[in-house]
């Protein structure tokens, strides 16, 4: 179905401004649980209601200790607007011309415009989840947090 990376894989390093007015650096985060949320754009209906959807549910995010992001096209000023807009508590990362994207969450039918993408990597930087939905849906909290569970019970687990 996807022609890019897949689960199991270990995802390459990548690097992206974010609205902190950095540079959020993958590899910084090597231990860690990392959420990868992929959406097609600011101010658009479902990507608005997606990223909502985990700030309104941001204890059970919390407190999974997981890194989460969120990574669209636009500037880290475009973004920053919008994460004070609708008061979202987590890193925005500037993906301008979609190079990250198109690695990650890339579609062998769907354009990358028509996407957006959920990747989970556990603290040995494999990926443990990677799901890639036409843009007009947007994934269920209660299902991403049971995948970052789970990518950290193998960590705990030893596996």
């Amino acid at each position: 179905m996807n022609n890019a990376l897949s689960q199991g894989q270990v995802l390459p390093d990548f690097e992206l401004p974010s609205i902190r007015g950095d540079k959020w650096h993958l590899a910084s985060y090597h231990g860690r649980v990392v959420v990868l949320l992929f959406y097609p754009g600011n101010e658009t209906m479902v990507c608005t209601k997606q990223l909502c959807s985990v700030r309104d549910n941001w204890s059970q995010y919390f407190d999974t200790g997981a890194e989460i992001v969120g990574i669209s096209p636009g500037t880290p000023d475009e973004h920053r607007t919008f994460a004070s807009r609708h008061h979202l508590p987590f890193d925005l990362l500037a993906d301008a011309g979609r190079e990250v994207t198109k690695r990650f969450v890339k579609h062998t039918i769907w354009p990358i415009w028509a996407t957006r993408g959920i990747v989970i990597i556990d603290a040995k930087g494999l990926i443990r989840f990677r799901d890639v939905m036409l843009r007009a849906f947007r994934p269920n909290d209660d299902a991403i947090l049971s995948e970052i569970h789970l990518a950290e019970y193998d960590l705990v687990a030893g596996n």
